[in-house]
């Protein structure tokens, strides 16, 4: 019940279109209720014979049109608030996930599959607002009636009100004891279901690589062996079920011969009139119908619970805390690392004892093997994660005592990736500022060496570009993410420079756009190439998750630390020596 009421709660905003589906439910549930009392009287007054009262008759036959047209039009109307309610929940649920998702921290997308995230969604969200719809539109409706009946069958036979009024506890009791084993079975289901989503929606947004390596036929497998593993699921879960339901049908049409049997017997020995037992034979029918309709009400109910735990458990997560109202301001751009420690896993410290300084303007090179922690540490700047112990400073200023909409106002940020969305070239450089004017946008375009290639497209900056850029050339997306970044115009800087797989001339472009992307501002470079280490102001190497030197390119060249190594590098025997050592530290010559 818990669970239900949880469920119940996420539309509480929509309680009074609940309330006005209810009123229209008791409406309806009154005309089933008079129906058979109609239906009953008239069967009497049938009976009377040339004795009837004609005008009697035809006014029980007016009352029985007039109900069945205010059935059609309350179940219409009911009908169609309902499937308002539907939508609206679907729009509420969906908007508080997808907000909530965006306030919780990076770990949590690094521990999970983005289509797991999003088969969660659409799962959960499809069975709760099923499950309301339910509710409203057939759950209340069959409360309402059956009450009502029941009070009117214990009026007319307090025998037959009681066999019939023993049919819920017996079938809930029945069904109640066969939920937990139910949704074992749809927990692993569900298990199959996001895994094998996950790997579709990974394998679809990255299909250039599955067809490039003839990988079609092993995706698909996985694909497959998931949802066969639901299946081999769904075979026991539906065959127990199904079981149970045979058992609990069998106990009900044992009730139900006792019941016709008593008000046939009794009818005939004259305890009933024609039109009693007429009017207890509907009633019997009118509980009959949602008494077998429970099983589809109690599966939906079970599924809503099982599918919607995702929901509640992501929706359960701790978003990031940002207990600061304090906005920062850089004036300078100044930033310091003091005795900064950091694990991604509690008390596994991967990194300890991080510090350097940069200077407002200057330009810096995070230099290390893979793995050392360069990516972690502008992370650590954007506060995606926060430091174990030690602080970062901005102009003196802890960047963990600021709003993080404002530190990160103050970043710009060229990932390796340039990360596009799809939409137009105009929509992704003004990603940063949506009401950057046109000629704002083109400057900045200009200034990334872009402009030239944009203007040459049918539509210029109203091009659309594709999911991630895909219509666009390697260079052209990194341009397009350089453009993004100036027009952005924040004082610091985060510049993964990857260039490695561009063409020569892409290349030159992008080097020269990252040039005017860098000018006066105060920029953390993670350097792909020895010639960006060597332009620097300074260097910072990491080596075994700590600073292991800094200094400038002159100072640090004959130190014999990592700087020098990566020089001597230069002077290998052989290309192939050459860039499979540059390669350890991600670099190319």
């Amino acid at each position: 019940m818990k669970d239900i009421f949880k469920i119940l709660q996420t539309g509480r905003e929509l309680w009074r279109s609940y309330v006005l589906v209810s009123i229209f439910t008791v409406l309806l549930s009154l005309i089933t209720i008079f129906q058979p009392l109609l239906a009953g009287w008239a069967i009497d007054e049938i009976q009377k014979g040339t004795q009837a009262n004609v005008t009697y008759a035809f006014i029980l036959a007016l009352g029985m049109f007039l109900l069945d047209l205010a059935q059609t039009g309350f179940s219409n109307l009911s009908g169609y608030i309902g499937d308002i309610i539907q939508i609206k929940l679907n729009k509420i649920l969906s908007e508080n996930y997808y907000k909530h998702l965006m306030s919780l921290p990076q770990h949590y997308f690094d521990n999970e599959q983005t289509g797991k995230i999003i088969n969660r969604l659409n799962r959960s969200i499809v069975q709760i607002t099923n499950f309301i719809h339910m509710m409203t539109n057939n759950f209340l409706q069959f409360i309402f009636s059956t009450i009502l009946s029941l009070f009117i069958v214990f009026y007319i036979s307090w025998p037959v009100g009681l066999m019939l009024a023993s049919l819920y506890p017996i079938f809930v009791w029945m069904t109640v004891r066969t939920s937990n084993k139910w949704m074992k079975y749809q927990s692993k289901k569900n298990v199959h279901f996001d895994v094998a989503n996950g790997r579709f929606n990974e394998a679809i947004s990255q299909v250039k690589v599955v067809k490039s390596y003839m990988q079609q036929k092993r995706e698909l497998n996985f694909f497959s062996r998931h949802f066969t593993g639901a299946y081999k699921q769904t075979v026991p879960q539906s065959r127990f079920w199904h079981k149970q339901d045979v058992k609990r049908r069998l106990i009900l049409n044992v009730i139900f011969f006792g019941v016709y049997g008593f008000i046939f017997v009794r009818g005939a020995q004259g305890a009933f009139t024609p039109g009693q037992a007429v009017t207890l034979i509907l009633y019997a029918i009118n509980i009959r119908i949602p008494i077998f309709s429970i099983s589809y009400l109690v599966e939906n109910t079970q599924r809503a619970v099982a599918d919607s735990r995702d929901y509640f458990e992501a929706m359960n997560e701790v978003p990031e805390i940002d207990k600061s109202v304090v906005d920062l301001e850089v004036t300078k751009g100044e930033i310091e690392f003091k005795n900064v420690a950091f694990g991604y896993v509690k008390n596994k410290i991967i990194m300890d004892n991080i510090s350097f300084s940069i200077k407002a303007g200057q330009k810096v090179a995070l230099v290390g093997e893979s793995g050392e922690g360069k990516t972690t540490l502008t992370n650590l700047m954007l506060r995606l994660y926060e430091p174990s112990s030690g602080k970062i400073t901005i102009d003196s200023e802890d960047i963990t005592e600021v709003t993080k909409a404002s530190l990160r106002a103050q970043i710009g940020v060229v990932f390796q990736e340039p990360n596009l969305f799809s939409g137009t070239i105009k929509e992704n450089i003004s990603y940063a500022n949506p009401k950057a004017s046109q000629a704002q946008i083109e400057s900045a375009a200009k200034a990334a060496n872009a402009h030239e290639f944009i203007k040459d497209f049918d539509e210029g900056y109203d091009t659309e570009i594709g999911e991630r850029g895909l219509k666009l050339s390697g260079g052209q997306k990194q341009r397009i993410a350089i453009a993004r970044a100036i027009l952005k115009d924040a004082p610091i800087l985060i510049l993964d420079e990857a260039t490695s797989s561009l063409d020569s001339k892409s290349e030159l472009l992008v080097q020269e756009a990252f040039e005017h992307l860098m000018k006066g501002r105060t920029t953390i470079i993670i350097a792909h190439r020895l010639s960006t280490i060597q332009n620097v102001d300074s260097i910072v190497a990491l080596k075994n998750g700590t600073v292991a030197e800094t200094g400038s390119p002159e100072e640090l060249a004959t130190s014999g630390g990592i700087y020098s190594r990566l020089l001597e590098v230069q002077t290998a025997r052989s290309a192939e020596e050459r860039q499979e050592a540059l390669a350890k530290f991600g670099i190319v010559g």
